[in-house]
């Protein structure tokens, strides 16, 4: 099952994921769910958010992923969405 996790970061909080990042990058590595990621990008260009496609059995599984994610557990994000996802082009 593919699940959209889409997360906003708190604002002003670019430090943060800053000094998060190889973490949250080496936890991408290590699980192996993720499909495809990125950051979302504001007009300035910056990194305000992420996009994930995890590939995992259920929504408790990306919940659980989720939660475990370094920028999570550093308090990165203002909110969450976890979404099922369809894959169709690409």
């Amino acid at each position: 099952m593919l699940i959209a996790l889409i997360a906003r970061d708190k604002p002003g909080s670019l430090n943060i994921r800053k000094a998060n990042r190889d973490a949250h990058l080496a936890y991408i590595e290590e699980t192996g769910v993720v499909a495809e990621a990125g950051p979302l990008l504001n007009d300035a260009n910056e990194m305000i958010g992420s996009l994930v496609i995890l590939e995992v059995n259920d929504m408790a599984a990306a919940q659980d992923w989720a939660k475990d994610d370094p920028y999570a557990k550093a308090d990165l994000f203002a909110d969450v969405e976890l979404i099922p996802w369809k894959k169709v082009i690409g």
